[in-house]
């Protein structure tokens, strides 16, 4: 039997690098709210009025083109924070989140966290700490990206996509209509991307199944990765 979600709130914030950041008095207006897969944390333009602080799953962040492709930008995991960018800066949400499994994320309405918050020290200093590892993961990351070979590019990708770290059941599959999605995030043609996707099914890494890729030999991956995930 799972346990209630007020319970497991408490429970995230007892974890020592959440237990002394949020004032006391703002922890009776915050809420543990869980996402599953495929599920939107928050929309491309859309106005949120809540922070979402990621304790459990992984996040994908996605943007979509004025041309009608979709980009993925990065897989995020725990501790992580959505929407802090939109909350300082009271702008719309700039790229699309989505629960790749099972997500727990701790919701925390704006309204109450500027009453309450505004002037904690551990919470700013925790906020500032997770936007300015994200500013300097964004600025060296994609053109980094793009130097690997497209045989590393996939292997990553199918590792964020198709497995989580922190839910060890999580078993996920990369429907094969999403491909030219992937191969426009990778920076590589879709013809390209195919070739390489053959390969991998020859190697016996992965396979296709009810049109989906589905990955057979996570190890193997992880050796084509060349041990680091570019993506997370």
């Amino acid at each position: 039997m799972s346990e209630p979600m007020d319970t497991l709130l408490h429970e995230y914030l007892r974890d020592p690098q959440l237990a002394q950041v949020f004032p006391d008095v703002l922890v009776p207006h915050m809420s543990l709210r869980r996402f599953e897969q495929g599920e939107l944390v928050c929309a491309q333009g859309e106005r949120i009025e809540e922070l979402f602080v990621l304790v459990k799953g992984k996040l994908k962040v996605y943007t979509n083109t004025a041309e009608g492709r979709t980009l993925v930008l990065c897989f995020k995991t725990p501790l992580e924070v959505i929407g802090d960018l939109e909350y300082f800066s009271e702008t719309d949400v700039h790229n699309t989140v989505e629960a790749v499994g099972t997500v727990h994320t701790i919701a925390i309405p704006h309204k109450w966290l500027r009453k309450y918050g505004h002037d904690h020290a551990p919470l700013l200093d925790f906020l500032l700490r997770i936007l300015t590892r994200k500013f300097l993961v964004k600025s060296s990351s994609t053109n980094l990206n793009l130097l690997y070979p497209v045989e590393v590019r996939l292997a990553s990708y199918l590792l964020s996509v198709c497995f989580d770290e922190t839910d060890a059941d999580f078993r996920g599959r990369l429907p094969v209509r999403r491909l030219k999605d992937a191969a426009n995030s990778m920076g590589t043609s879709y013809r390209h991307l195919n070739r390489v996707i053959q390969q991998f099914i020859e190697s016996g890494l992965i396979e296709r199944e009810d049109g989906h890729l589905v990955v057979l030999d996570k190890a193997g991956l992880q050796v084509k990765a060349a041990d680091r995930n570019i993506y997370e």
